[in-house]
């Protein structure tokens, strides 16, 4: 391993999803906003809450629950969306994600990580970029530019 530990280190932005800790590389974050209003788009997937206005533009927000549990998020106090970046081809897509509640900005250094775990060929597991130590648990630790297929981000770029 030719690379050095610091430049394994990763810096997140970890959020929950129920009961679960994901993160995702705070370079792929602009901002985080309160939950708010959000206009509902007609013939939208399920997962796609609807567009928040973002300084005069139509930002795309996915409900994460619903992406990835295929339930709705309840809205608290806590809920909140994260405005990402995604690369689509030479194109950045800004997405909102809809999450229960932002955590903090931590740094996992390469000792912390781990690969995704191997769950056989029928299930996709490569949006996770790997799995990060957090105290007796695990942080999800996503990658924003495959959590979405190539179909979807062109879809959702042109609701934006």
């Amino acid at each position: 391993m030719s690379e050095t530990i610091a430049e394994q280190t990763i810096q997140v932005l970890t959020f929950e999803l129920g009961k679960e800790v994901y993160g995702i590389d705070i370079s792929s974050v602009r901002e985080v906003l309160e939950q708010s209003n959000l206009t509902k788009v007609p013939q939208m997937p399920a997962y796609i809450s609807g567009v928040i206005n973002l300084r005069g533009h139509a930002v795309p927000v996915v409900d994460m629950n619903k992406k990835f549990y295929n339930k709705m998020t309840e809205k608290t106090v806590d809920t909140c969306i994260i405005i990402t970046e995604v690369t689509m081809g030479e194109d950045i897509v800004v997405i909102g994600a809809l999450v229960d509640s932002v955590d903090e900005v931590i740094s996992f250094d390469a000792f912390n990580q781990e690969p995704p775990p191997k769950l056989g060929s029928q299930l996709k597991t490569d949006f996770i970029k790997c799995m990060a130590k957090k105290d007796e648990h695990f942080a999800i630790i996503l990658d924003v530019n495959k959590v979405f297929s190539g179909e979807e981000i062109a879809g959702i770029s042109d609701i934006s």
